[in-house]
């Protein structure tokens, strides 16, 4: 029975002892990432999956890249557009499209204000900021959207977060302030 007990104490010390490290173990694993194709560079809090899915932008199929990694209850997120040409017609009519539809996903007016997005080379150039929240999905769960959009040349891009909960800011501002464009 004492061996039975001291076999049990030291499962259960070694059960404690490995959750203690995984509490410590970061939620965000930050790593840098450069997307050569689409031409930016950015930090994700975990390594990032690729994805592709078709969008129609004013009635024009365009394919929309994505790289998205998770963590700590949030998906990070950079979707580029391909668009046919670089007038700016047709950039503003892409990132209103990418502007609506992020609010619309959790009911939401697209609310926006301009912000500089860095470029590699060095300088800034204008985009769109924007926070919104409400309800999405078919449960209605409750989400917190941080956005950043902006057109460059024939890409025009969304880096975005979608959260269950507000994030701390230095883990938005990491992402953020690291998005930059070639």
């Amino acid at each position: 029975m004492g061996q039975l007990r001291a076999a049990l104490r030291t499962a259960a010390a070694a059960l404690l002892l490995g959750a203690a490290l995984s509490a410590c173990t970061p939620t965000f694993d930050w790593r840098t990432v450069m997307n050569n194709d689409d031409g930016y560079t950015v930090d994700f809090p975990a390594k990032p999956g690729h994805d592709q899915r078709a969008v129609q932008i004013d009635g024009t199929p365009m394919q929309m890249a994505m790289q998205t990694a998770e963590a700590g209850h949030a998906v990070f997120a950079v979707g580029t557009v391909m668009l046919p040409d670089a007038n700016p017609a047709t950039q503003r009519a892409a990132l209103e499209f990418l502007r609506a539809g992020l609010a619309r996903n959790v009911g939401a007016a697209p609310d926006a204000h301009e912000v500089q997005i860095p470029l590699a080379a060095g300088g800034k150039m204008p985009g769109l900021e924007m926070k919104v929240s409400g309800a999405a999905g078919a449960q209605h769960e409750q989400r917190i959207v941080y956005a950043r959009l902006v057109a460059h040349g024939r890409h025009v891009y969304q880096a975005a977060i979608i959260a269950a909960q507000p994030l701390p800011q230095d883990q938005v501002d990491q992402f953020f302030s690291s998005f930059q464009l070639y």
